[in-house]
């Protein structure tokens, strides 16, 4: 999700602003390089720091895609980390899906050294960063920080959203995942259970469709492999939204529930299958529509 998020924020700031970036994938940051700085009319305004302390040091405007909280607290609070340098003059969002109480920290932290502190996680998938059509659900302690993010928000999405104070961000987004993980899990079995009957997959697709079970999960994204030419499905279950993400996201959606004594039962059985998956070691690195190929290998 970062690197092609990158891309677009540098594609439309390529002409107003330097630009410098970190990653302790140093693949990432040696194609971010190559893709950019290789352009005549680009020369040299791609650098990679070696720290994230070196980022706050050098960029006023900052954005941060990480994969859970414990990375959180290390890229913002650890050593050589962001808050050693930030100040007044700093503007940061982060786009990581993480717990609730993580950004209200970051939030918190941030506002005492001056810093606007934004909470903006995504949703729309990796077809959604390589497009620039995410959409942002964003915290932040004021309107006016908001808008001060915005323009670069949508640089990289199409739908701004203001969700109020910091944190909210990450209440919509552990919502809207929740359902998702279930929908993906409901389109599995439903998909499953019509071609184990007999039915062609594209045709009880089209239905669904155009029908009142249409969700997301069958129409955008249907786990079935051969429905739709460039689905993750098709490719193998490659790319896209890992299962140890959705893990992760339901378990923040489950532990929400829990502190908030909400009723989430099929939240709770989509969190336990995802975990299932993600310890499979022939599942771990597939997206999360897999959950199609687990149940149909799993009835057998």
């Amino acid at each position: 999700m970062g690197l092609p998020m990158a891309t677009n924020l540098f594609n439309g700031f390529k002409n107003e602003a330097d630009f410098i970036i970190f990653d302790i994938n140093q693949k990432t940051t040696s194609n971010f390089l190559k893709d950019h700085n290789t352009d005549p009319n680009n020369k040299d305004k791609v650098k990679v720091a070696k720290s994230p302390l070196e980022v706050a040091q050098e960029a006023t405007v900052i954005v941060t895609m990480l994969p859970a909280s414990q990375h959180v607290e290390g890229v913002y609070f650890g050593k050589d980390g962001l808050l050693e340098a930030l100040g007044e003059n700093h503007i940061v969002m982060d786009a990581s899906t993480i717990d609730q109480s993580m950004a209200t920290r970051v939030a918190k932290v941030l506002q005492e050294k001056g810093a606007k502190a934004i909470d903006a996680p995504v949703s729309g998938g990796t077809g959604g960063a390589q497009a620039g059509t995410l959409t942002f659900m964003v915290g932040s302690r004021t309107n006016a920080d908001f808008e001060i993010a915005k323009p670069y928000l949508e640089k990289m999405g199409k739908n701004i959203v203001y969700c109020g104070t910091n944190g909210n961000g990450q209440v919509a987004k552990i919502c809207n995942n929740m359902l998702l993980g279930i929908s993906m899990i409901a389109t599995s079995e439903t998909m499953n259970l019509g071609v184990r009957m007999g039915m062609d997959p594209k045709l009880l697709a089209g239905i669904l469709n155009t029908s009142s079970g249409r969700c997301w999960s069958s129409e955008v994204y249907n786990p079935c492999p051969g429905v739709q030419e460039n689905s993750a499905a098709t490719r193998g279950y490659t790319g896209g939204f890992g299962m140890p993400l959705m893990a992760k996201d339901l378990r923040l959606a489950v532990n929400a529930a829990v502190e908030t004594k909400s009723t989430v039962l099929l939240g709770a059985l989509a969190q336990q299958l995802y975990n299932q998956m993600a310890a499979n070691k022939d599942y771990e690195q597939l997206d999360f529509s897999a959950a199609y190929k687990w149940l149909s290998e799993n009835a057998k």
